[in-house]
């Protein structure tokens, strides 16, 4: 079980009174690997060019009358590092209500149903927006060149990456579109907390190696075993440890924090949405523990049947509490 599962939980909390009630949408947008050396030796700056050109694409299609949206969308954006076998897979997942805000913020414009914009069209203006920023970094002198892409700091060879990535076929993808505000909790509540590997695909751990399943992707999906040396498996799963105090969850226009509660308020009174909010629900350790794994930490583990009662509380200056 791991930690993270009760601050996911009130985080989840949080979120359930900002759902809009309309379908939302999905999109997931990659990189290509070319860029997987450089956005090591720059994280920060090349990750947050990753969402900021996401949000850019996003909001250029929103405005395009082509569209016929007219307006600005609401993005909560989730970033992914890593694929099944826990190798550089940088990625972008996008929740999207359906619909943009008009730029009077007077009216709610709603979009398809079935799609909101075509996912190449997207990729190749994500392809160019991602490239622009790449080039004025690099002109800023804001890109660290070291080891293995020591030529890169070359002005003709950085050249001839970009013009490689600019031949490439960026993939944006888009999932199926939820069928209302349910769905995406559920979506929220399984990935945006999420580390590199989960505890229930490691398998076992002998001699020096780690084992650990994986659902092939080019084999439908099926799920396979992998076996790593330790070291191997310890260096991978650090690829994916973020930049301190990098944002890994971002909210974009209506949704920032600083004004989303006024935002919402409008758009649900322009959409004539009767929606009846309520607090949620506190939970305690317990409650959390006992929904989530089915086990219930009162109870004593040794009989299955006695619960365990405090006998006193340890104070926060005490040398207890210290580790050993």
């Amino acid at each position: 079980m791991k930690f993270q599962s009760r601050p996911n939980e009130r985080w989840l909390d949080a979120r359930r009174s900002e759902l809009l009630p309309s379908g939302y949408f999905h999109l997931v947008f990659t990189l290509p690997h070319d860029l997987n050396p450089l956005i090591h030796c720059n994280p920060k700056v090349l990750l947050d060019d990753l969402s900021g050109s996401v949000n850019e694409t996003l909001q250029t299609f929103a405005a395009d009358p082509k569209w016929r949206l007219n307006g600005q969308l609401g993005i909560v954006g989730v970033l992914h590092t890593w694929s099944q076998t826990l190798i550089d897979h940088f990625h972008l997942h996008c929740l999207v209500p359906a619909g943009a805000w008009s730029f009077d913020r007077l009216r709610w414009n709603p979009s398809r149903k079935s799609y909101l914009f075509r996912a190449k069209s997207l990729a190749k203006q994500f392809r160019k927006t991602y490239l622009d920023c790449l080039w004025e970094r690099y002109d800023n002198g804001e890109l660290r060149f070291h080891g293995q892409i020591a030529s890169l700091a070359n002005r003709e060879a950085f050249t001839s990456l970009v013009n490689l990535l600019r031949k490439k076929q960026w993939i944006v993808y888009a999932k199926a579109p939820f069928a209302g505000p349910e769905q995406v909790l559920d979506y929220l509540g399984r990935y945006t907390h999420r580390v590199a590997i989960s505890n229930h695909r490691l398998l076992s751990m002998n001699d020096g190696k780690v084992t650990f399943t994986y659902k092939d992707r080019s084999g439908n999906n099926r799920t396979r075993r992998m076996t790593l040396a330790a070291d191997e498996f310890i260096r991978r799963f650090l690829l994916h440890v973020l930049p301190p105090r990098f944002l890994k969850i971002r909210y974009f226009v209506f949704l920032f924090h600083r004004d989303k509660r006024r935002n919402i308020a409008l758009i649900r009174e322009q959409m004539d949405a009767q929606v009846v909010t309520t607090e949620p629900a506190v939970e305690d350790a317990r409650q959390i523990m006992l929904r989530l794994t089915g086990i219930d930490i009162h109870c004593c583990p040794n009989c299955g049947k006695g619960q365990m009662q405090a006998m006193f509380k340890i104070p926060r200056c005490s040398p207890m509490r210290d580790p050993p």
